[in-house]
């Protein structure tokens, strides 16, 4: 998902959760939510589940993440994804088709007893139901937490409140708010802590790391209209399969030789693109947003989420409890640290 710009983004530095006290992080809802039910499984691969056989993972990591950035004194305003483009359909495609394969390497691995391939291929088939996003909004609405709904790419969106000056960055772990111009990203805040390494019993410790675009732009001498040429030489959800034999380095050097993609389709083969690449330009520089939101962060509904999630979802209510009140703590915490800032500003 989203284009691979890692082996080009060396300025980036890591940070603590504490530096981010006080700051509004614009969190790509439906990245932090697949990272939930990707990582909130059992020893065989099966997500939490309530009573009626509904998918609970990604409520329980949405609630316990959230209170972990209130406690920290973040922010958070999450965005949820709207209709996709058109030419995103392929990609679509691409992702079912990715999730069927992998599920039936899941059952696979069931039958003969590996629940360590079974948890693995588990991972890759999480699907991310109109239900269960309703939900994960239903608890951010008790919990007192700001979100946006886009109109259509959430992380374009997420991009925009942070160039609008409405929020201090963004948090996804793709890098696409980069190409639509996000000033700052953060990535790995909503799965810091310790993690396994895929396919190995080794576990690392996963910290947030800021990239901070213009640092980006000046050190590889590119500008942003550049970098969403190198993106679209790599793919992107928009062109998946990019330019056969074209990395992330190989489209950096082909950019600075050429200095645009226009320049370049001179001398590449004009069967690579099935989608004109200016149209994918233009869905990066002038994505469709919206102005219609409003950023306000509240007390908890203490027993509306008591009831929506130990009453409905069978979660455990001396848990739920137990992070209502830090969560009603934090809160007046930083309602109070706002007023103070605001009052010697």
């Amino acid at each position: 998902m989203g284009v691979n710009l890692r082996d080009l983004i060396t300025t980036k530095r890591e940070l603590s959760l504490e530096e981010l006290r006080g700051k509004i992080i614009a969190i790509d809802a439906y990245n932090a939510l697949y990272q939930f039910l990707a990582i909130i499984r059992q020893p065989n691969g099966t997500p939490l589940m309530d009573s009626m056989g509904r998918i609970t993972s990604h409520l329980n990591g949405l609630l316990y993440r959230t209170v972990n950035f209130l406690e920290y004194g973040i922010k958070p305003v999450y965005v949820f994804d709207g209709k996709p483009p058109e030419v995103k359909k392929m990609e679509i495609l691409k992702r079912m088709k990715h999730k069927e394969e992998a599920l039936k390497k899941y059952e696979e691995a069931l039958r003969r007893g590996d629940l360590k391939a079974a948890k693995m291929y588990a991972q890759q088939t999480s699907k991310l139901t109109e239900d269960m996003v309703n939900d994960a909004k239903r608890l951010l609405d008790l919990l007192g937490i700001p979100w946006v709904q886009a109109p259509s790419e959430g992380e374009a969106q997420a991009a925009y409140l942070v160039i609008k000056g409405d929020a201090w960055a963004t948090a996804s772990q793709d890098y696409d708010s980069l190409l639509y111009g996000a000033p700052r990203l953060v990535r790995n805040l909503t799965i810091s802590g310790k993690r396994k390494l895929p396919r190995k019993d080794v576990y690392i410790e996963v910290r947030p790391e800021l990239i901070i675009l213009s640092d980006v732009l000046k050190d590889l001498g590119i500008t942003r209209e550049q970098l969403i040429d190198i993106a679209i030489l790599i793919g992107t959800d928009y062109n998946p399969e990019g330019v056969p034999g074209v990395g992330s380095k190989k489209a950096l050097k082909i950019i600075r030789e050429f200095k645009s993609l226009q320049n370049a389709l001179k001398v590449l083969p004009k069967e690579v693109f099935l989608v004109d690449p200016q149209e994918i330009k233009k869905l990066f520089l002038k994505p469709e947003v919206t102005d219609k939101y409003e950023l306000e962060w509240r007390e908890p509904n203490v027993e509306g989420v008591i009831s929506f999630l130990c009453g409905e979802h069978d979660f455990s209510r001396g848990r739920v409890e137990n992070a209502l009140r830090r969560a009603v703590k934090a809160v007046r915490e930083l309602r109070i640290q706002t007023s103070l800032d605001a009052w010697f500003s």
